[in-house]
């Protein structure tokens, strides 16, 4: 029974809440147990139900491997407190349940949550609408200049050579208004919570993510504001960490180098250096991730089996995020990766890995919600384990919404040409219109709608009686290799060309000219030789 994927959609975690009711009720084997001096049947012991249940929790695909054994007992716990189940006496809520032989029951209801409703988010509540082509201003026409008529004779036709001409509207040539900062950072924002959707495969985010609670400014900063390796940039230093949690963070990160000479040295440095770093994240007011945004992360975790998509749904959301709040979670993403990759430093705990220690340390850290959810340690565990393997990328820019606001921004910004009657932008037009063709009727078309102005261009190029016999020969050779079929008609037979074109005239061979000597040929002598 390892039940069925939840993807993403409105309030996955309570739909993950009730599966895994449903699955442990229907699944979960009942014995009967000896327990205060009698029988009890279709009850289980507080060891056999997590044992149980870590199993299918590790099986289930929405929970995944990670999950420990402490976390099963957590969960069972938070199943007394909702009276999920109860101890063989009825008694549950205050009683805490033990990893032990103690009996427990389920009770004869199931608490399964409802799934709360929420008022569907208008589109355009918060959401401006995008500027368009049709918010423009007209540039200042010149006065129009006298121009001399288009001749379509050899010479144009030189100058244009298999450029059919036709007639040309009369046009105009507008430009947007200027693009204000608010406008530009409605599109951020439009652009980047739509790249969102379109990631998550969801048709609305409706229950997933409030629109007021995005702030443009933080994705624009978030975007452009950061160094050479990614990380955002704080200006001011009041938002920052305080220099003794970068220290700390420093030292631990490239451990032994990081360390300062100044500091003390003694066994167990390093295990307090990291209950120095746990101390400060745990202290904080909200999670990294931020309350508001609790729901999105939680929907990004039905996508961790694809890792691009995921990592690119991490890239998108974390814009979302605080400045201060991001670079945190950057810099505390790196520690845990860097940390769990150094074989020079010493085991961080006697009794659990490091890799798990740093879950488990961080993980509440760096997602939970304003009012506690009964799985948030179980889904925070899988997140983040994700996202501290895959640290140098689920943090990068988008590299795709970065470039298509980019795209966006240069066109409204571009001037157009508008010609008379058309009244709408074509590239907002939808090009349902557009029908492909075979490669036959392309050329069918072709020939058919420059045949007129070509046929009248030869008969221009054969009255020319300013060209040459040469050049017009030449000229016309020209254009029987670009138009053949226009060239037959006019010219089918050798005949019709003659009639048109004088074959040129046979060159004679000059007559052979011998030279005269002066002399007779002689044959040739010897000559004496002066060598002794």
């Amino acid at each position: 029974m390892e039940g069925k994927m939840i993807g993403p959609g409105p309030y996955r975690a309570t739909k993950l809440w009730n599966e895994t009711i449903k699955l442990f009720r229907g699944g979960m084997p009942l014995k009967r147990h000896w327990a205060y001096f009698r029988s009890y049947d279709n009850s289980f012991t507080g060891s056999e139900a997590v044992d149980w249940l870590h199993e299918l929790l590790k099986r289930n695909h929405n929970f995944g491997p990670e999950v420990t054994r402490y976390q099963t007992l957590q969960l069972l716990r938070k199943f007394m407190k909702n009276h999920v189940v109860e101890d063989v006496k009825g008694r549950y809520g205050k009683e805490d349940f033990e990893d032990s032989g103690q009996v427990y029951r389920f009770p004869p209801t199931s608490p399964l949550k409802p799934l709360p409703q929420r008022t569907p988010v208008s589109e355009n509540c918060d959401l401006p609408r995008l500027i368009r082509w049709d918010d423009y201003e007209e540039l200042p026409q010149p006065e129009k200049i006298p121009m001399k008529s288009l001749i379509l004779n050899s010479e144009t036709w030189n100058k244009r050579h298999s450029i059919a001409i036709g007639e040309v509207h009369e046009c105009k040539i507008i430009r947007r208004s200027d693009i204000t900062p608010k406008q530009v950072d409605q599109i951020w924002k439009k652009m980047t919570i739509a790249h969102l959707q379109r990631v998550l495969g969801l048709k609305t985010m409706d229950g997933v993510l409030d629109p007021k609670h995005v702030n443009a400014k933080h994705i624009i900063h978030n975007v452009f504001s950061v160094n050479k390796t990614g990380i955002v940039i704080v200006k001011n230093k009041a938002e920052d960490m305080p220099y003794w949690v970068l220290s700390a963070m420093k030292c631990l990160a490239n451990w032994p180098n990081g360390r300062e000479t100044k500091q003390p040295m003694y066994p167990g440095f390093e295990r307090d250096v990291l209950r120095t770093v746990a101390e400060y994240f745990q202290r904080l007011k909200e999670p990294l991730l931020t309350f508001q945004l609790y729901e999105v992360f939680v929907n990004i975790l039905s996508l961790l089996q694809q890792k691009e998509v995921a990592a690119e749904a991490l890239q998108v959301c974390s814009l979302l995020l605080p400045p201060a709040n991001r670079r945190r979670l950057q810099l505390l993403l790196r520690l845990m990766a860097r940390v769990c990759q150094n074989p020079a430093l010493p085991p961080l705990n006697d009794a659990i890995a490091t890799r798990t220690l740093m879950v488990q340390t961080f993980s509440r850290c760096i997602l939970g919600s304003a009012e506690e959810v009964d799985l948030d340690e179980l889904l925070a565990t899988k997140l983040v384990t994700f996202m501290m393997e895959h640290h140098d990328s689920v943090l990068r820019v988008p590299s795709n919404l970065h470039r298509h606001v980019d795209d966006h921004l240069s066109h409204l910004r571009r001037v157009q040409i508008k010609y008379a009657g058309a009244d709408t932008d074509a590239s907002l037009v939808s090009p349902s219109y557009c029908r492909k063709i075979s490669r036959a009727e392309f050329e069918e078309q072709r020939v058919s709608s420059s045949q007129g102005p070509m046929q009248e261009l030869l008969e221009g190029l054969i009255a020319d009686t300013e060209l040459s016999a040469k050049d017009k020969r030449k000229r016309l050779k020209q254009f029987q290799k670009s138009y053949p079929e226009i060239y037959r008609r006019r010219f089918p037979t050798a005949e019709s060309k003659a009639a048109v074109l004088p074959e040129k005239a046979p060159r004679l061979k000059p007559q052979l000219m011998l030279l005269t000597l002066k002399k007779p040929f002689q044959p040739f002598q010897r000559s004496w030789s002066f060598r002794t």
